[in-house]
Order: structure tokens, then sequence, then C-alpha cells
């Protein structure tokens, strides 16, 4: 039955051989690639900055601009490949990816450089697709443990990105960080051509069916509740992304090695606040922890603020905190979003690639407004009240959820 055909798959797995199932490392490098491109540089936005000759917010638009660019692919990237197949589509966005991180080391310009940054956004496709290839091979139940391995590298990534491109920035200067993506992109792309065959069944829907599904999702007020406390939780963090190279270099002085360090911090709160989640949600409940994940997060950046208000500013006490904030989002958003999912199971696909977009849309703006208010005299105080703001209203949501539920039911059309 499905165990046989499970041991079958596995079995036939040849790695460099697209005539079967692609090996687990190729999913878990093309999953990764999205979130390296996003967090390996952020130790070096504040000296680009300087190389350019241009402003923090200007500069900040690298990481603002990307997660807008991201945001509309979510939309579009999954009817697309559909429609065109997983193989081809992925090849198109690493080949334009390679383009675009050779154009960013050359750039004469803070313009340029921004142009070919936006372009980069194109591999954004591989942390889609990658998960969608999983679920075309794989039944059901075997799918989520094949997800978990793939999604490490999206959750192991952040926490190494920003190490490895402090430590190269410090070593060689910001354009070896882009040097490394370079490299990693043509070995990803390489290794994709050899190894995935198409997996598509072409069964998918079109982007012009998926829009007209939209009235049903926006007529939910549990959808927007779920997916408004994965924006605002998201957004704290991308608020942080925004900010934290300014904070971490002008503020606290720190070295581009040692701002990789503490940007990798809150990865390590993220990864065991979703430990917990996935060791938990069955028991207590999505809400229930998505509630306990957005308290933790607004307890620890309240904390943060009296701290470093009253007792002292110090980067072991912001990043400390934003570790703990890390924590909180670690168990928020996998139940969240879980959540959004499953207000309408019949449009999950559509539901998943609306939140996502509302996601990095919104996270661009927080990412943005944390770039423009930024300033040495205020230290890191503005970014902390712009991620507490974000938190409380993540935690709202999902309060606003919860006491939906209970007056009404979750069960009934809403």
């Amino acid at each position: 039955g499905r165990s046989q055909t499970i041991m079958s798959i596995d079995q036939s797995v040849k790695i460099l051989d697209r005539n079967t199932p692609p090996h687990t490392l190729t999913l878990v490098l093309l999953a990764g690639m999205s979130a390296l491109t996003m967090s390996i540089f952020l130790p070096s936005l504040n000296g680009m900055t300087v190389y350019f000759g241009t402003d923090y917010s200007v500069m900040q638009f690298a990481v603002s601009g990307y997660f807008i660019m991201t945001a509309l692919l979510q939309l579009i990237i999954g009817p697309m490949s559909d429609r065109y197949g997983r193989r081809p589509v992925l090849l198109i966005s690493l080949g334009l990816f390679v383009i675009a991180t050779f154009g960013g080391i050359l750039a004469s310009n803070v313009w340029v450089f921004l142009g070919f940054r936006m372009l980069q956004a194109s591999v954004a496709s591989c942390m889609a697709l990658s998960r969608a290839v999983v679920r075309d091979i794989y039944p059901a139940d075997q799918a989520a443990s094949k997800l978990g391995y793939v999604t490490m590298g999206m959750a192991l990534v952040p926490m190494l990105g920003p190490v490895i491109g402090g430590v190269l920035d410090q070593a060689f200067g910001w354009q070896s960080a882009f040097a490394f993506l370079l490299a990693a992109g043509i070995g990803v792309f390489t290794l994709t051509y050899f190894d995935l065959g198409e997996t598509a069944k072409g069964t998918g829907m079109k982007f012009s069916d998926q829009i007209k599904t939209y009235p049903e999702l926006f007529r939910s007020v549990r959808f927007w509740g779920y997916v408004a406390c994965t924006a605002f939780c998201a957004g704290a963090f991308y608020a942080l992304l925004g900010g934290a190279s300014f904070v971490a270099g002008t503020v606290f002085e720190l070295s581009p090695s040692m701002t990789g360090v503490a940007l990798g911090a809150p990865s390590i709160g993220y990864l065991f606040g979703n430990f917990l989640s996935g060791r938990y949600s069955v028991k207590l409940g999505i809400n229930k922890l998505a509630l306990f994940g957005c308290s933790i997060t607004v307890s620890g950046l309240i904390a943060a603020l009296i701290v470093t208000t009253t007792i002292a500013s110090h980067p072991f006490v912001f990043f400390g905190f934003t570790t703990v904030m890390g924590l909180g989002n670690g168990l928020t958003m996998p139940n969240a979003t879980s959540g959004s999912l499953s207000v309408r199971p019949h449009l999950a696909g559509t539901a998943s690639g609306l939140g996502a977009a509302i996601m990095m849309a919104g996270g661009a703006g927080l990412s943005a407004l944390a770039g423009s208010l930024l300033d040495p005299a205020r230290r890191e105080v503005p970014l902390l009240i712009i991620m507490l703001i974000s938190a409380s209203l993540s935690l709202l949501s999902i309060i606003l959820v919860i006491y939906r539920d209970r007056r009404i039911g979750s069960d009934l059309l809403d």
C-alpha cells in the first residue's frame, strides 16, 4: 500500500539523475537560497551605505524592496509552475538570480545596485517550489516529514547567513558576500538542472481561477485575523532586519563579523519556538500557542525597552531580547499560518500565496519605516518601539480571533 509506495520512491532516488525524484539535498539547498539571499548581506548594509555615498534609508531599500518583489512573486509563482512546470520556472529563476548577483557585484552606483537587487528576488520561487515538489511526489503523511528537512534549510540559513556575510565582509569587503551568493547560485542551478526532473501533474489552479476565489477568502473574518497575526508578527522581525545593521554598526560600533553573529541570534530563538510548536500544537491547539507566542514577543520587547531606557543601552540587551522575540515568533508563525490555511481548506493554496504576499508586503513597509526613523542620537529606541507596536498588533489580532471563535464558533462560515 502507501508505505510500499513511499519506500519505492525513496529507494528510486538517485542524485544527479532527473529521471528519478530529486534528492533531499537538492530540495534543502533550493529552499535555503532565498533565505541566504535575504540575510547574508545584512552585516554589510552600513558599510555599503558609505561605499555608495548614500543615506541608510536609501540603502535599506535593498531589504524592503526585496520583500516587495518577493510578495508579488508569491502571488504568481505557484500558478506559473502549475501551468509551465516546476523545472523550467526554477531554472529560469535561478538563471536570473545568477545574472542579477553578478550585476550587483559590478554596480557602479546605488541605483544600479538596487535594480539588480530587485531582480535577485527571482530566487524566492525556490522557496515556494521546493515545497511544491515535495507535495508532488510524496503522499500527504510522508510529505510532512520531507518538508521538515526542506524547511530546515529555511530555518538554519538566517542564523548562518549573516555570520558568513559578516566574516567575508570584514576580510574582503561587501562584494565578497555577493561573490559567495554567485557561487551558490551557480552551484544550485547546476544541481537542479541535473537532479530535478518535472514533477508537476498539470492539475493546479490557473492564476485567473485563483483570483476568482479571493472574494470567498476576503469575506472571512478569521482569515484576516490569522493573516494579520502572521503579518504583524513577521513585521516585527522584518523591522529588525531593516534596522539591525544600523543599530549594530552605528550605535554599538560592532565589527561586520560581530554584527553577523548578533543578527543570527534571533534565529536561535525561532528554531526553539518551532520545536515547541511541533511538539505541542496538537496537544494545546494552534490558537493557544499563537497567543502564547505573541505574549512572549510583546513581553520581551517591553522588557528590552524598559532596560534600554532606564538601565543600560548595550548590544547584549538589544540582541538578547530579540532572541526572545525570535522564540515568540517561532511559536506564533506556524500556528497562525496553519489557522489561515484551515479557514477554507479547499482554498489552502490560494490562502497560502495570498497570506505570504500580505505578510511580505507588510514586512517591506515596516522594514522601510525602521530604516527611515533610525538616528544615531536616538540609538536603538525607535527600532524597539516599531517592533513593539507591530508585535502588539499581532497579539491583538489573535485575541480577536479567539474571542470570535468562542462567541460564534470556528466551524461556521465567517
